[in-house]
């Protein structure tokens, strides 16, 4: 058995910086291990390094390799960006093409330019061609990438998925947030490519399901089983809630948060935290140049712990977890930190200023209940709203506790059945091929 998977996490040198996604590939890994104990794992990644350190379960596959070939650059290579667009549009269309028809004329064209002009990405690509060939499924793991604001990443998964689809791979998903995304090229990329997917698990972003119906993926095809994390930062809770508040709030261009917003977010939690003599707590999720939560952290704890490094040593999953079980609430701008602290136990109290986030918390909310509140921060009255909803929270932490964590063990065992349905999906499909097989084969005991 041989399985392919296709990460959420950011490419370069933000890969594994952020918290959340790398939880969710470790999710995934663990389930796709403990139901396939002898399987190979090759995970699509830039550092086989950080893939041991999360994984030591899977293999690494170089996701450069995979995007040599299903990238636009295929076949031009670096003369892409310098021929007319016209040109380079045409021969982006014509590497569709012809990967759907002759596959292994376009590994063959591909592995021809890398050979003469990078040669060091040659012996991957090599591998990578044949992982593609002889796998047994392609799965796509946890991610919030089918939205806007992240158009390269639905490029490349979009176009592996198409890849791996045209040889013959099975393609599946778990753990997507799916929307809000309007992006007309991405949206055509999509309806060719997602209906044609076994399984599509969403984690809940409000309206994902739906939008994947518009784009032609069948009703029977979409389960909502929650984050592939939740399962996770579950196994991490404490016996007993803890005393602090957990603090995030995430500056990015997504997120459309800016500093006159921040500073009633500081005001409100610090005026809280003193008159009630609550430490506050770093629960950083991003930890690299595009979302730098410990930064952003640092700003927020400014006049009441100075000396605080925002979080940066918290850079895995278990540490953040760790840190989250120590606390009574957590308020957060961060989607994950308030997964993995609803999956504890702990009531979330989610900022949100763009399209995004409010999606992407509304979806938790319906799956956590009233654990989950959500202060819009575009509100005029937003300080106030959260302020009164950092008290209320805070007083009916003992109360909320049992229901989110009951709400976390019917999404862990939905995300369980999920993968289960995967196995019996590829061992109906082995023994069709068996069947087929055994039909074709001579009948060796009839006498001549």
């Amino acid at each position: 058995m041989r399985i392919l998977i296709a990460t959420g996490l950011n490419a370069g040198d933000a890969e594994y910086r952020n918290v959340g996604d790398v939880a969710m590939l470790q999710a995934a890994v663990h389930r796709l291990h403990n139901l396939w104990p002898d399987a190979s794992l090759e995970v699509l990644t830039d550092s086989a390094a950080d893939l041991a350190k999360h994984c030591p379960d899977a293999k690494a596959l170089s996701r450069a390799a995979c995007i040599s070939l299903v990238g636009p650059k295929a076949i031009l290579g670096r003369l892409h960006a310098s021929v007319p667009k016209p040109v380079s549009a045409a021969m982006s269309k014509f590497q569709q093409l012809l990967d759907a028809a002759i596959p292994r004329a376009l590994e063959w064209a591909v592995s021809r330019r890398l050979a003469n002009h990078d040669v060091h990405l040659h012996g991957d690509f090599l591998a990578f061609t044949r992982a593609l060939r002889n796998a047994d499924l392609l799965v796509v793991c946890g991610a919030g990438g089918f939205a806007d604001s992240c158009q390269e990443w639905n490029f490349t998964t979009l176009g592996t998925m198409a890849a791996a689809g045209r040889r013959g791979l099975p393609v599946v998903m778990f753990g997507q947030g799916v929307g809000p995304l309007s992006d007309p090229v991405v949206l055509s990329m999509a309806r060719l490519v997602l209906p044609k997917a076994k399984l599509i698990a969403l984690r809940g972003t409000e309206g994902g399901a739906q939008l994947l119906n518009s784009l032609g993926v069948k009703a029977d095809c979409v389960e909502t089983t929650g984050d592939d994390a939740i399962e996770l930062a579950y196994q991490s809770r404490a016996s007993q809630p803890g005393d602090a508040i957990g603090l995030n709030l995430r500056i990015a261009f997504y997120a459309g948060v800016d500093p006159a917003k921040m500073q009633e977010v500081r005001s409100a939690v610090q005026a809280f935290a003193r008159r009630n003599s609550a430490s506050l707590l770093p629960v950083p999720i991003a930890l690299h140049g595009v979302a730098n939560d410990p930064a952003t952290i640092r700003q927020l704890l400014s006049g009441f712990d100075d000396k605080s490094d925002g979080g940066c040593s918290l850079n895995t999953p278990a540490l953040v977890m760790k840190q989250i079980s120590r606390c009574r609430i957590v308020v957060t701008g961060a989607y994950h930190a308030a997964v993995f602290a609803l999956s504890e136990g702990i009531p979330a109290i989610c900022l949100a200023n763009s399209a995004y986030y409010r999606q992407k918390f509304k979806g938790l909310r319906t799956s956590f209940g009233r654990g989950c509140i959500i202060v819009d921060l575009s509100d005029k009255a937003a300080s106030v709203i959260l302020a009164k909803a950092i008290e209320e929270t805070w007083n009916s932490a003992d109360i909320l506790r049992p229901d989110l964590l009951n709400a976390a063990t019917r999404q862990i065992e939905k995300g369980r059945t999920a993968y289960q349905r995967v196995k019996r999906m590829l061992e109906a499909i082995d023994g069709e091929e068996q069947k087929i097989a055994s039909h074709l084969e001579p009948d060796l005991t009839t006498t001549r």
